[in-house]
């Protein structure tokens, strides 16, 4: 608050997220409408680019602060807190041949036509888990997930995602049998560079921020999830 009140001589205070393909900006709402309280004249972008991207443009400066998944190199100079922990599941239609199973078996799930999302960044995670004996079958593909749902919806196939992120509600989200992919959710910063009263605050509050409480009704598995399908409370 010291510091907020400190910056209130400026109009603007700008906060550059940056949000790996598979990180929903659902998860940084919260935080930001936390932050706004405090921070006068918040000014918020959003910026989503493949992890090893958002590492370079915080390098840069480009970015203040980043949330990813799976990292393959983190240079030394990169702060990194894990927030969370998620399986991914199966999105798929209603109407789709495998929805009404409770949870989709590995054999399943390898006969059917997996949605691809360009630049995943564990897709090479589900290759070696799930598929490791051949790729699985693509044949439609997009870097948005939106439109990935969107196909699903309209029967094309199925969208492995994470489980916090939102879905249309024209679909549904099933467990694959044995939890098979977890990856973790983690929030970087460059070390050693002073923080604005807005970044300072913004990573304040998500490292303090409940994730458990996103959870309302999670999917059934023998292993605890943090966040349910649609990433909303119930």
């Amino acid at each position: 608050r010291r510091r907020a009140r400190e910056f209130q001589k400026k109009e603007v205070a700008p906060l550059t997220i940056g949000l790996a393909p598979s990180i929903s900006a659902s998860l940084v709402v919260e935080p930001i409408a936390e932050i706004r309280k405090f921070v006068p004249g918040l000014h918020v972008e959003l910026r989503e680019e493949p992890p090893s991207r958002l590492v370079e443009l915080l390098l840069e400066g480009e970015v203040n602060v980043a949330l990813v998944g799976d990292l393959d190199d983190r240079p030394e100079r990169i702060d990194d807190w894990a927030l969370f922990e998620e399986r991914y599941v199966a999105v798929l239609a209603p109407s789709h041949e495998l929805a009404d199973r409770p949870v989709i078996g590995m054999e399943a799930l390898r006969e059917a036509t997996i949605l691809d999302r360009s630049y995943c960044d564990v897709a090479p995670k589900f290759l070696r888990r799930c598929f490791p004996d051949a790729p699985p079958r693509h044949n439609h593909r997009s870097c948005r997930d939106l439109h990935l749902q969107h196909l699903a919806a309209a029967g094309f196939g199925i969208v492995l995602a994470p489980e916090h992120m939102p879905r249309l509600p024209t679909l549904k989200a099933l467990p694959i049998d044995g939890d098979p992919v977890w990856r973790e959710v983690r929030l970087l910063a460059v070390q050693g560079r002073r923080y604005s009263p807005a970044l300072d605050a913004f990573i304040k509050v998500v490292r303090l921020h409940d994730w458990s409480l996103h959870a309302g009704s999670p999917l059934q598995s023998g292993r605890h999830s943090h966040l349910d399908a649609t990433g909303m409370s119930a």
